[in-house]
């Protein structure tokens, strides 16, 4: 079947190229790891200032009610895809179950065929074996380089071998350096930069000037998270400079996400929020989405449920990029343009649902973790059970992950096999329970989530998201020790 759209994605290169009749946006995609909805000034955040991205946040379409998978490698396959990561068989961040499904035909592989460039830059976290890797994927240009200081960088640049560089300095300083050369080195031709930072996931390192304002404040570990965040920010602030100083502002779309709920930052604020990263509460996915484009949109609060796999049609729409119609008949979000041109608020898939799930599961358990941290979501509720395996949280433990006296709350479990309903706007910290008040909406949002569990099932599991773990070396293969783990966790199985 791959072979079959690339071919077809060859075609519709030279149609989309004809067709669309607009001058094509160049757009920047930045997204960072780890960093919580509410880790930004503007989002009420009471030691963090960032006045660049609380500049784009206001200079934006932010889509407030948005959300992502809980967990890195999920998101990234949805948003890559239009597909639930379920179907890409992305149900963990370890190998192999962090391989994107190699038939899954990628947002770059499309913009391509419109006539884009391609760049990735940073995390990739869908799996670096040579098939998967992002330069087999539809990226021209990618740049990998992990470690916080002095990172030794690994750039591929079309069919060119792998240049090694030896870089001086912090790692996102470096990555957005490196993000405007490959703006400049473009030229004309449009192009689309996915910028993926590492930080604030962990380990937790910045430069001291940016932990130092946060000491004595909250822990070491809080300082330098928050730190991380700040870093980001001052970037934020350099590339937005060097588009208005090089004539590129108007015509570059910039787009601001995180990848999950919030983590190391979880006791300092989470925006009222239950919930961090890996937990199906409404901290666990929602995520902030700032859409900027001077000149051509006005800047805007939007309240419709949107998600990141409402990215790739919107980015195909925008840029008049087609989408094969085997890859159109599987997407499963919508393109946004409509919110984003409209001045007032427009009826946009009302009834539309979204679904979560941790996944966690151990390999070769999903059928009995169908419920386990499971959620559904349509407009303003969140029909959540939280999975009833945490034990130490059930036996009244105040620690849990991210968390040092907050875990009853941030982690607290659902009543045994019992579905809690929860207005998200009205109440964030999913205290009040509506489903006995509200039995039918209950019974409707349990049934699509069944339908839809049912019907991603087989091919979750024919793609990959039932493979044992295991660890890989960086080159993507199973060392000695690790072949005998994953074999002796196949035999216990």
């Amino acid at each position: 079947m791959k072979p079959m759209i690339r071919l077809l994605l060859l075609c519709l290169a030279l149609i989309s190229s004809a067709a669309y009749g607009g001058q094509q946006p160049n757009i920047i995609f930045i997204l960072t790891d780890d960093q919580g909805y509410g880790d930004l000034a503007r989002h009420g955040h009471p030691l963090l200032k960032t006045p660049h991205t609380d500049r784009l946040h206001d200079e934006s379409v932010r889509f407030d009610n948005f959300y992502v998978s809980p967990s890195c490698s999920p998101t990234r396959a949805a948003l890559l895809t239009g597909m639930h990561e379920f179907r890409n068989g992305v149900t963990h961040t370890r190998a192999p179950r962090e391989h994107l499904w190699k038939e899954a035909v990628l947002l770059p592989e499309i913009l391509k065929t419109a006539g884009y460039r391609t760049g990735m830059v940073g995390k990739w976290h869908l799996a670096w074996d040579d098939s998967y890797h992002p330069h087999q994927r539809g990226f021209d240009w990618t740049v990998q380089g992990a470690k916080h200081f002095d990172p030794t960088l690994v750039i591929y640049d079309g069919d060119k071998k792998p240049n090694r560089v030896q870089t001086k300095g912090f790692r996102e300083d470096i990555y957005f350096d490196q993000a405007m050369s490959f703006i400049k080195a473009t030229g004309d031709q449009p192009y689309f930069l996915y910028l993926a930072t590492y930080s604030p996931h962990a380990p937790l390192m910045a430069p001291e000037e940016y932990v130092a304002p946060f000491r004595g404040k909250v822990s070491d570990d809080e300082a330098t998270y928050l730190g991380m965040i700040a870093n980001i920010d001052h970037n934020v602030g350099r590339l937005l400079t060097f588009l208005e100083e090089s004539n590129r502002d108007q015509n570059t779309i910039v787009i601001f996400m995180n990848d999950n709920g919030v983590t190391a930052g979880l006791d300092v604020y989470n925006a009222d929020m239950r919930g961090s990263k890996c937990t199906i509460w409404e901290g666990g996915s929602r995520a902030m989405s700032f859409w900027r484009w001077p000149g051509k949109w006005k800047p805007k609060q939007v309240d419709a449920l949107t998600a990141h796999l409402d990215v790739l049609p919107t980015l195909c729409d925008l840029t008049g990029a087609a989408i094969p119609p085997a890859v159109a008949q599987q997407l499963e979000g919508f393109s946004m343009v409509p919110l984003l041109e409209a001045e007032e608020p427009v009826s946009w898939h009302d009834e539309r649902y979204l679904f979560h799930h941790v996944a966690r599961w151990p390999s070769g358990m999903a059928a009995q973790h169908k419920y386990a941290m499971a959620g559904v979501r349509q407009g303003k509720y969140l029909l959540v059970m939280q999975c009833q395996t945490l034990r130490g949280v059930e036996r009244g433990n105040t620690s849990a992950n991210y968390t040092e006296e907050n875990a009853q709350f941030h982690w607290g479990v659902t009543p045994p096999d019992q579905w809690v309903l929860i207005d998200t706007k009205a109440d964030p910290g999913c205290l009040t329970d509506l489903a006995s008040s509200q039995p039918e909406r209950v019974k409707t949002m349990a049934a699509a989530y069944d339908q839809w569990w049912d019907d991603v099932y087989p091919d979750m599991v024919a793609r990959g998201g039932e493979s044992p773990l295991h660890e890989v070396t960086q080159s993507g293969h199973d060392t000695p020790a690790t072949t005998r783990l994953r074999r002796s966790r196949q035999a216990a199985r």
